[in-house]
């Protein structure tokens, strides 16, 4: 009873693991072929779509067999024959094309090298490639903490620009091994970005050896993403004439709608509901729930430096579950979390407003990078941004099981820098806090863009006095100095408190970037994070500092305690003194004071002017 009832699931991974070794038994004979019965010279075949949907079978002869090319792994290597292979060389996106000798499955294209004249491929062993995901289960979507998630170091005060170094794409290295030889590219199929977009792109995926191909369309749900309407990523698993077989397309959408971004090769064997294809990793996260779509060739573009299939996705049929060195693998019928993103834009050499809609993968690392990306395509679609130029924006970001973060703000001679940053780090971070699993439900966007410089400089600050009495006023005059406009004025009036003591004490009045900096060197524990609500609580403090404003400070001694995050500000010192005992498990620290006065001025300050006053009995 308990053999019949996993006999199939026993003959799916029965496969070669070495020269001549088995697990769980014999395997299939009549379908696999193990590396050892493989010998130089031996005559076989390759199929692989080269035009429309339909695989095409091509003569290949093997050179020869290279032991441990990588370690414990074997590698056929295979030269192609036919037409097309000697024009064109080695292909991107051929990577898992099935390699067959005697009829047999042998493994799979995947392997090359850069400049090469000839098609000489090197191919992953099928017993390599069934092997992946065995070693832990992968049934359904991926799990916390599998997925090349990013770590933060909280015990220090909350830094986005912190958190945005730390969002660079890792995984299997591309470049070339000792001998040149490397994975063949991941070729990239790209629609709606501009070119600036599309370098954005390459610099976010550079390190991990893709190429990125222009004019690709998008999945067929897209139109009506377009459209407005409503649209999903469910698997089409009923289309007779889009079905994944050993030779057609394999396609992961990373981006479909207005904007498409998504990774190619082919599928290299089919056990089951059970899909293989590349014959190496496309990043190498191990588990992934990514959609997994059918493609259509339209031609093979050859190219002297790289020669690549142009590819466009069809329909979603599955979800990509596992990511490893040797293959990726997926499930047809499964359905992998995608949300929407719309991103508006108003600029200013358009006649309308313009609505940009698409539907995002859900991945830790990913997600956050293509947001930024999806972003720059869409202010960008009508070319670069202006020199001079500044940008307002309103984005609301709602994450499931968590309550919306929105937020807006205004930046110049900043580019799409400041808006990016801020919307991908609170995606990033949402998506890899170590406290609670949140997705993204979706995100919306709203840009203006201007041909306006609004930067400015602090040109001069003066007060009424340098020296006061406690209880008196200060009166602080500022003038901006801009780019083009005229110098503005603007003051404020600052009032010094009854029982200040006597001494000297710092006025500054500055921009944002000076205020959020006295901000988190003042008060690190409303950056401190601790639990998902502080989190929370950290990022919309950030958000909350506006780049258009104008701020004056006056900086007093500390007074009172903060325990944890607690202001207590009026505390005795005696009280103070017990809560600071070192035996009682709460933090606390000495309650920074100071009084600061703030205006909108319309600019964007980029410094900082002090002036020291003295108070006198």
């Amino acid at each position: 009873m308990l053999y019949r009832r996993y006999k199939s699931v026993v003959i799916a991974v029965c496969v070669v693991l070495s020269a001549g070794s088995f697990c769980l038994g014999e395997p299939d004979k009549n379908k696999y072929i193990a590396v050892s019965e493989i010998k130089a010279g031996m005559r076989g075949y390759c199929i692989s779509c080269m035009q429309g949907t339909s695989p095409e079978k091509f003569d290949l002869e093997v050179i020869s067999i290279i032991h441990n090319l990588n370690p414990a792994r074997d590698t056929i290597l295979v030269r192609c024959e036919g037409e097309l292979f000697n024009h064109a060389g080695v292909i991107a996106g051929c990577s898992g094309s099935p390699v067959y000798f005697d009829g047999r499955l042998a493994g799979a294209l995947s392997f090359g090298w850069p400049g090469s004249k000839d098609p000489i491929y090197g191919v992953t062993l099928v017993a390599d490639m069934l092997s992946v995901g065995k070693a832990g289960s992968y049934s359904g979507a991926a799990q916390p903490g599998q997925t090349g998630d990013i770590t933060f170091d909280f015990s220090k005060p909350l830094s986005f620009s912190e958190v945005n170094s730390r969002f660079k794409i890792s995984g299997d290295s591309k470049k070339d091994s000792a001998s040149g030889m490397q994975p063949l590219p991941m070729p990239v199929f790209v629609s709606g970005l501009s070119a600036s977009a599309m370098k954005e792109l390459d610099s976010v995926f550079e390190p991990s050896g893709f190429m990125f191909v222009t004019g690709s369309g998008s999945p067929s749900t897209a139109d009506a993403i377009s459209r407005g309407q409503a649209a999903d990523n469910k698997p089409d698993v009923n289309n007779q004439s889009q079905k994944l077989a050993p030779g057609t397309s394999l396609v992961i959408p990373l981006v479909y709608g207005d904007i498409s971004i998504a990774a190619g090769g082919t599928v290299t064997e089919v056990v089951g509901d059970t899909v293989y294809g590349f014959g190496h990793s496309m990043l190498g996260y191990g588990p992934v729930d990514l959609p997994m779509a059918t493609g259509t060739v339209h031609t093979i573009i050859a190219n002297q430096d790289r020669s690549f299939k142009l590819i466009s996705p069809e329909k979603i049929v599955g979800a990509i579950k596992v990511d490893e060195s040797s293959a990726v693998c997926g499930r047809i019928g499964a359905e992998a979390p995608m949300f929407d993103m719309t991103v508006e834009v108003d600029r200013y050499n358009d006649t309308t407003t313009r609505k940009f809609r698409c539907r995002v993968i859900n991945h830790k690392v990913l997600t956050p990078r293509l947001i930024n990306v999806i972003i720059g395509g869409a202010a960008t679609f009508l070319g670069d941004l202006p020199p001079e130029n500044n940008i307002e924006y309103q984005a609301a970001i709602i994450p499931q099981d968590a309550e919306p973060i929105k937020f807006g703000n205004i930046s110049s001679e900043a580019g799409l820098s400041d808006l990016g940053e801020e919307v991908s780090n609170v995606v990033g971070l949402l998506m890899n806090n170590p406290f609670k699993t949140v997705g993204i439900k979706s995100i919306d966007v709203r840009i203006k863009i201007a041909p306006k410089d609004i930067s400015a400089h602090i040109w001069s600050m003066q007060v009424s006095d340098t020296k006061v009495k406690a209880g008196s006023a200060v009166n602080v005059d500022v003038v901006l100095e801009t780019v083009r406009e005229p110098k503005k004025n603007f003051s404020f009036k600052m009032k010094i408190p009854e029982n200040l003591p006597a001494g000297k004490y710092e006025l500054a009045v500055c921009g944002t970037a000076d205020y959020s900096r006295f901000l988190s060197q003042a008060a690190p524990y409303r950056f401190t994070v601790q639990n998902f609500d502080s989190l929370m609580d950290a990022m919309k403090e950030i958000l909350a500092v506006k780049r258009d404003r104008l701020y004056c400070l006056l900086v007093l001694p500390a007074s009172g305690i903060v325990v944890e995050k607690a202001e207590l500000d009026d505390l005795p010192a005696t009280k103070a003194v017990i809560l600071y005992d070192a035996k009682r498990s709460l933090s606390a620290q000495p309650h920074p004071n100071w009084i600061e006065s703030s205006l909108k001025a319309g600019l964007v300050t980029a410094d900082r002017k002090n002036i020291q006053i003295t108070v006198e009995d």
